[in-house]
């Protein structure tokens, strides 16, 4: 009896072991899912933290004002299955105490230093990245850069020089900068040429980038629909993006400045129609990380009448697809690589008006659709809804 009773006791704890891997596992297996300015220290509880998850939120970034508040939010982090980024002044105060005290942490995802940092910040931030990673070069150190509208007066003359001038003298893991495109009615138009600037650093430089898509409406940034949600993170999934980010969680105080409101959360902490729209597509994301999490971008053109400024225009096809037509504005058309197929991800530039599509290829080729089906086709005509994304795969080396 005693020896039946004991194999059962290891079966099941075996049994619980291959789950908890097959979760970690999965939980890898996501595109990392960031919301800024996510929960304050005073809402710290389960209930907010599974509401965070609810939301489809991988990882979580907040200011904590102290040690102990950082501390509690990490604990309760945990137990929804919630990564943090380490924020609170003794990380600079304190910086090895800090570290050593959190880096063996289940909850820890990395440490966030400074937002928007200047050309004359690198030496100080440099040398702050390297006593983090000397204790704990496990988790990465975040700091994000300016995009290329606002770099004037950061010290370079040029936004290449300031972003390459970062990652030649702060070591950090892992590249992410901030632009909110949609302006009124209109894209920015110097949006596209920031992708290409940051996805050509990343790649010269190995790192992974992160990107942003904004879920809280303020000044003269709209509501965020779900329109405007997938045209900006489908545009940077389709230049590389390894993680995307949601500014704001939580709905900041409004000022003077910026009348801050309707982010998925509100000031007074009830879900708004953007906590729905920011479930939906953070769904879409994990739904898409099998091809997008680790493909390396090959390259990225762009369709239409007029093309975005910085950017290239579409010329040559890849093997096996012989025709690619867009009409309306145009598409973002990128070519990824990822364990031996090839992804060619279209990405309709307009956010209003859905854009007609079609596609022939010498022999048959995968389309992979958001629910996981993949249908074969020789030949496609379709409707990409606004701001939406078509995907098509084929073997690497396929003719």
């Amino acid at each position: 009896m005693k020896n039946i009773l004991l194999l059962i006791f290891i079966f099941i704890m075996a049994s619980l072991a291959f789950a908890n891997k097959s979760k970690k596992t999965n939980s890898d297996n996501k595109i990392p899912i960031i919301a800024w300015f996510s929960i304050p220290a005073e809402e710290t509880t389960l209930h907010r933290y599974q509401e965070l998850k609810d939301a489809g939120i991988t990882h979580s970034y907040t200011p904590f004002a102290d040690i102990e508040s950082m501390q509690k939010a990490l604990d309760t982090a945990q137990k929804v299955g919630i990564k943090m980024m380490i924020s609170c002044p003794e990380l600079k105060t304190k910086t090895e105490e800090t570290v050593r005290m959190f880096m063996n942490h289940p909850a820890v995802a990395g440490y966030m230093l400074m937002d928007e940092p200047t050309r004359t910040d690198f030496p100080e931030l440099g040398d702050w990245v390297k006593r983090i990673r000397a204790l704990d070069d496990k988790h990465f150190c975040y700091i994000n850069l300016f995009p290329n509208h606002a770099y004037l007066g950061r010290g370079t003359k040029t936004y290449e020089e300031y972003v390459n001038l970062f990652v030649k003298e702060v070591p950090v893991q892992l590249l992410t900068f901030d632009d909110y495109p949609i302006l009124g009615d209109s894209v920015r138009a110097d949006w596209y040429e920031n992708l290409e600037t940051i996805a050509q650093s990343a790649k010269d430089s190995q790192k992974p980038f992160w990107a942003f898509a904004l879920s809280v409406a303020h000044g003269f940034y709209p509501l965020p629909t779900m329109e405007h949600l997938r045209l900006q993170v489908f545009s940077n999934l389709a230049y590389g993006a390894q993680g995307i980010q949601y500014f704001t969680y939580w709905t900041p105080p409004a000022n003077t400045t910026w009348n801050y409101n309707n982010g998925p959360i509100s000031h007074d902490g009830k879900k708004t129609i953007v906590y729905d729209r920011v479930r939906q597509m953070s769904n879409e994301i994990i739904a898409l990380s099998s091809v997008f999490l680790g493909a390396k971008l090959v390259s990225v053109v762009h369709t239409g009448n007029d093309i975005p400024q910085g950017t290239k225009r579409l010329s040559n096809l890849p093997v096996p697809i012989e025709s690619l037509k867009t009409e309306g504005l145009g598409a973002v058309v990128s070519t990824l690589k990822k364990d031996g197929k090839i992804y060619l991800v279209v990405v309709n530039r307009d956010f209003k008006n859905p854009m007609k599509f079609s596609l022939k290829a010498s022999k048959k080729i995968k389309q992979v659709f958001k629910n996981g089906k993949i249908k074969s086709i020789i030949s496609e005509t379709i409707n990409i809804e606004p701001g939406d994304l078509a995907i098509f795969s084929w073997k690497e080396n396929q003719k």
